[in-house]
Order: structure tokens, then C-alpha cells, then sequence
């Protein structure tokens, strides 16, 4: 566990061949980047990344009450976070493209906080809405039954008054990697525009699995 005086992490790690199997989608290629463990169910409590990420994924319905201040003070700190893990060089050489969230713009829950981490990192960035969700549903986190990420692209499509300049290095960006199905979606939707651009995922978090649980029994010989 992490103290409370711990700040959230500033520096990226990579997705390697050791925590790729935590991420079912995910392939060999896929280049993902994270800046903190996640644990799920174990409340904000647990860990700084933890704090961070319930506060960030806290619903619109908040707003207006006491918890809105929290996630707004978590957007800002990711946004700072991530700004200081990419260095300004990244800041400039990436397109970033938000994974939509789960909910159509005309929904009342719409929460566009992904996009708007990434326009508080700083101005003149390139940051586009490249892909939209053109439908509501169930958010993942809320959900038992997980899309497959050809079935979550049947959601997507490119909104094509945002794809000039051509990007040549694009950054997909989410709050958490659980099983790679948003990041590979997103590639798939994009890639046919965009052949020739690299593409790399950028996430606040990564979710770390839980050890599995024994029983403890006594044994005599």
C-alpha cells in the first residue's frame, strides 16, 4: 500500500512481456504506457493511483455535490502527471486522440473527463476527437459482459473533418488499461485512415490483477 503523502506517479512504463498477459487484447506489437497500478475493489483508500482514479471516474451525476471538487482535482493532477512523464518534446510530436467514453454527447451522464485531462497538460497541443461514440452504453467498469474489441468498433467511427493534418505518431489515450479491448478498437477504427502512423496507448493506470485467493488447511502426515 501506498502512503498518503505519496504523490501519483510521474514517470510512463511500458507494457512488456511479463504484464502484456494481464491485458487479453493486447498483442506483441501494441506499445501501452501507464504511469500507476490500479487494484480493483479495494476503494480509494488503498493507493495513491487508487485515489486517483475513483476520484477521476467519479459519475456527472456528482456534479453539484461535495465529491464534484474531488474529480475535478484528480483531471488536473493527471493532466500535470502525465504532461511531466511525456517532457515537452512528446507533448509536441503526438497526436492525441481520447478514447470516447462510454456514453453518447447527448446523454446526460456524457463525461468527456479524458479529453479534458488532456487539453489541461497544456496549450497548442494537437488533441482531436477523432473517434466518436455514436450510441450510449453500459460503461465496462459497470458492466459483466465485456465487448469483444470488434464488436466495440461496430460503436466507433472517425469523425472525418478532424483527420487533416494526417498524423504521423498517435497517442490513444484512456484512464485505465483493463483488457486492451478500447485500445485495440480505437486502432482498428483509425488504421485504415492513418496506415502510415505509429500508434501508442497512454493511460493514467493499468489494472494490476489480484493474487488469487487459498484456503488455508491443516495437513498431518
Amino acid at each position: 500500500m501506498t502512503s498518503a503523502t505519496s504523490s501519483f506517479p510521474q514517470r510512463l512504463t511500458e507494457i512488456d512481456q511479463l504484464t502484456r498477459s494481464d491485458h487479453t487484447f493486447l498483442t506483441e506489437g501494441d506499445r501501452c504506457f501507464f504511469l500507476g497500478d490500479y487494484t480493483a475493489r479495494k476503494g480509494f483508500a488503498y493507493s495513491v493511483t487508487n485515489n486517483l482514479i475513483i476520484n477521476f471516474k467519479k459519475p456527472m451525476s456528482v456534479r453539484g455535490t461535495p465529491q464534484w471538487p474531488h474529480k475535478e482535482r484528480a483531471i488536473a493532477e493527471a493532466a500535470g502527471a502525465l504532461a511531466n512523464a511525456l517532457g515537452p518534446k512528446n507533448l509536441q510530436n503526438l497526436t492525441f486522440v481520447p478514447v470516447p467514453p462510454s456514453k453518447a454527447k447527448t446523454d446526460p451522464m456524457y463525461d468527456d473527463r479524458v479529453r479534458r485531462m488532456l487539453f489541461a497538460m497544456g496549450t497548442g497541443l494537437d488533441i482531436r476527437e477523432l473517434v466518436i461514440q455514436e450510441v450510449s452504453t453500459t460503461a465496462a467498469h459497470e458492466s459483466e459482459t465485456r465487448l469483444r474489441p470488434e464488436e466495440l468498433a461496430n460503436h466507433y467511427a472517425v469523425d472525418p473533418q478532424l483527420v487533416m493534418p494526417t498524423p504521423t505518431a498517435i497517442a490513444i489515450c484512456d484512464d485505465v488499461l483493463t483488457t486492451g479491448c478500447h485500445y485495440r478498437a480505437m486502432v482498428s477504427v483509425l488504421f485504415p485512415h492513418f496506415p502510415d502512423a505509429k500508434f501508442y496507448g497512454l493511460f493514467l493506470a493499468r489494472r494490476v490483477p489480484q493474487p488469487p485467493e487459498f484456503e488455508v488447511v491443516d495437513i498431518d502426515f
